[in-house]
């Protein structure tokens, strides 16, 4: 499980003060659950698997519902192809990515994509081995099979991490879902009550980012939709 640190701390204590913030923080342990028992029947169904990695975003934490995610939504998007299991945690880092959701990895999904580093970036000692923990991470992750979301802040490790990222992408070891600059476009009207998570507009915008590199991935291995 993601390590409980002082910033989780200081969010229980905001969440008491400020109601947007309680009310978004409500969601983590049923939006967990409904994602549980949804993995159990992916697991059970036979269908091709999409395996999400990461953090709250990736569970859908600030959406009208679980089903408001950028996850489900692309999931639609693409016509339900798949069966998702949604290894996501709320809080999760990348060292949580490799210590906690790699090793539940199905043994041959169809896609993985990784939505992570949010919570590496809030404070400058957090952000200091990220870009060793990516490049970690890269080399566990099915080749050709999985679309990593670059990280969308300025600061040095930040944009090594999405250095490392268009290596990994233009040698064909992944695809890789842009989040950077004007990507994920005006943050007016795309925020959940907390003002960091995003609402439904806001995951409806993330879905588009990860479509295109989703769609490329599958173009161009077709064995990963059968």
């Amino acid at each position: 499980m993601p390590r409980r640190t002082w910033s989780s701390r200081l969010l229980d204590v905001s969440a008491k003060v400020v109601p947007g913030i309680g009310r978004v923080r409500a969601q983590k342990e049923p939006f967990a659950l409904a994602w549980a028992a949804a993995n159990r029947v992916a697991l059970e169904s036979g269908r091709p698997l999409w395996v999400a990695l990461g953090d709250s975003m990736t569970q859908g934490i600030g959406a009208h519902d679980v089903d408001g995610g950028w996850v489900p939504r692309l999931n639609a998007r693409l016509g339900e192809p798949f069966a998702v299991v949604n290894l996501s945690a709320s809080g999760a880092r990348v060292q949580d990515v490799l210590d906690d959701q790699l090793p539940r990895l199905p043994a041959t999904p169809a896609l993985v994509t990784v939505l992570v580093g949010a919570n590496d970036m809030l404070t400058r000692g957090r952000r200091r081995d990220v870009p060793a923990r990516f490049e970690a991470l890269l080399d566990r992750l099915p080749a050709g099979r999985s679309v990593v979301a670059t990280l969308p802040q300025g600061n040095t490790q930040a944009l090594a991490v999405n250095a490392l990222l268009d290596r990994a992408g233009a040698a064909g070891r992944i695809d890789v879902a842009d989040l950077r600059g004007p990507a994920l476009g005006p943050l007016r009207g795309s925020l959940a009550d907390d003002w960091f998570h995003p609402n439904d507009v806001g995951y409806e915008r993330m879905a588009g980012l990860f479509e295109g590199p989703v769609r490329a991935c599958l173009a161009r291995y077709p064995g990963s939709r059968s």
